[in-house]
């Protein structure tokens, strides 16, 4: 097979063919290099712990149509590459994905792998609710962090909690993950020890203004109304009442963060930081709550 390109060359013509497309990415990753190198393992059925010899090796005819189709799909549909792949990793765990419901991404991953601390400063974590659970990857990935914990997870939308549930069985986490069909608290279940969200947040016209790969995404998890605060405004004022004593409340609302602060002066947010990049993380006590009122 003298001539015959290796898996690192495929991707490296596959990266140059992204950035010359105009591609975005922000689903899983954030440049063409890593996004090339993704898709190529994918269509080989390589893991990441490939060694570099067979990366470096020729492949056969029908790999290099496998990996040459996967990038013109990627270019040509503007799908991400999630989508593409039917999967992405979330806090050290792999998880099914499509276009019901969003890849996932958010900086609570880096949290959850911390188990909440120093933020929770050891107390004891028993009951978990995930409000806008999607995929259901910050609902399993917390269950897998707490394992005596029962952890909730909500979710309007029926098609990803299909999705969910799917992923709630791969990760055999059945008899502690229980989803609702509910908007925003289940009626049963709490008071909890944590709420997790990563609820809407975008604004209608920041959203219409989004590359295409955003609109793939399911809208429905994406808007909040004209603002991006419409879903947030109802979470924060029922918040206190769904928590336990020495529950607290985090929620991501991304780059809008500075409109968050804006409406709710009196609310003292602590603003997490993370040592692999995101921002918009907020963490509220229970107590803190009461300044709503």
């Amino acid at each position: 097979m003298a001539g015959a390109p290796s898996a690192l060359e495929l991707a490296a013509g596959a990266a140059r063919r992204f950035e010359a497309a105009g591609l975005h990415f922000g689903h899983g990753t954030d440049n063409a290099d890593d996004e090339a190198l993704f898709l190529t393992l994918h269509a080989l059925g390589w893991g990441y712990d490939v060694d570099d010899a067979t990366l470096a090796a020729p492949l056969a005819p029908a790999q290099v149509a496998a990996v040459e189709a996967l990038v013109d799909a990627r270019i040509v549909t503007r799908r991400p590459a999630a989508y593409l792949a039917g999967r992405m990793w979330f806090a050290g765990h792999e998880f099914a994905v499509d276009e019901r419901v969003l890849v996932p991404r958010s900086p609570i991953a880096e949290l959850i792998g911390a188990r909440f601390e120093p933020w929770r400063g050891g107390r004891p974590v028993r009951r978990i609710l995930d409000i806008g659970t999607g995929s259901g990857c910050i609902a399993i990935a917390t269950a897998l962090a707490f394992p005596q914990a029962r952890v909730d997870a909500s979710d309007v939308s029926g098609d990803a909690l299909a999705v969910a549930a799917a992923n709630v069985a791969r990760h055999g986490v059945d008899g502690r993950v229980a989803l609702h069909a509910c908007d925003l608290f289940p009626p049963t279940g709490g008071p909890w020890d944590l709420i997790v969200s990563n609820p809407p947040y975008v604004p209608q016209a920041v959203w219409e203004a989004l590359p295409p790969e955003y609109h793939a995404e399911p809208e429905l998890a994406l808007t909040a109304g004209a603002s991006g605060l419409d879903c947030l405004e109802r979470l924060l004022e029922a918040a206190a009442a769904h928590l336990a004593p020495g529950g607290q409340l985090i929620v991501e609302v991304g780059e809008v963060w500075p409109e968050v602060e804006a409406r709710y002066p009196r609310l003292p947010f602590t603003w997490l930081a993370f040592e692999r990049g995101g921002e918009g993380v907020f963490l509220l006590e229970r107590d803190e709550l009461h300044a709503l009122a």
